[in-house]
């Protein structure tokens, strides 16, 4: 779907910068799959919590969203977008010249006063996160809604680029280096957020390539 010059233009950005947007970033097959996946697990959906995965704990004023982990196994309906996460992963490698070796990713929902806190996505003792992942699935977002990706700079301190949650558009960034955070939702917030690792981390999550 995507050129080589256009990959190669956001390997760039991402190299530059540290983070790239890229609007309609899925295929509507793969979209439409996602968002109709999204829908039938709602009921599944649970409290969001901060921290490494053997201490893990609810922390509602740092982070009020609720999430769905996926199973490569358990989820294997989502097949066709699990290949496509595996050659973006194989595409950045290439391109970045990378070692990626995995991946996890949950489904996101902020209801109404939803947010994150500012924080950077890597853990204590635990490094192998290395690139970012949040895709929209907000078909109706309008500027109001909130929601709202906020970067900073290096120090954390400073706020860089807000980014809309719009439907179909992909933010990938350094999970060791880009502060950021997400902004109270005012209506409600959907995405796929997730991680490519050095290596696998059998969090709970998919593992893939």
């Amino acid at each position: 779907m995507h050129s080589d010059l256009q990959w190669e233009a956001w390997a760039d950005a991402l190299a530059e910068h540290e983070y790239v947007v890229i609007d309609g970033y899925l295929p509507d097959d793969l979209l439409h799959l996602l968002e109709s996946f999204f829908q039938q697990h709602q009921d599944a959906l649970q409290q969001a919590k901060v921290g490494a995965w053997a201490d893990r704990q609810e922390a509602l004023k740092v982070r009020s969203d609720l999430t769905y982990w996926l199973d490569r196994q358990r989820d294997n309906a989502l097949d066709p977008l699990f290949a496509w996460i595996e050659t973006s992963l194989q595409r950045w490698n290439r391109l970045l010249y990378l070692s990626l070796s995995g991946y996890e990713f949950h489904l996101a929902y902020y209801p109404n006063g939803g947010h994150y806190s500012k924080h950077l996505d890597q853990f204590r003792g635990r490094n192998n996160r290395l690139i970012s992942c949040v895709l929209y699935l907000n078909a109706d977002w309008k500027p109001g809604d909130g929601g709202e990706l906020q970067l900073y700079d290096p120090s954390g301190e400073t706020p860089t680029e807000r980014i809309q949650p719009l439907r179909n558009r992909m933010v990938f960034f350094r999970s060791d280096t880009v502060w950021h955070e997400v902004l109270p939702a005012h209506a409600p917030r959907k995405s796929l957020t997730g991680w490519l690792l050095y290596q696998p981390s059998g969090v709970g999550a998919v593992i893939g390539a």
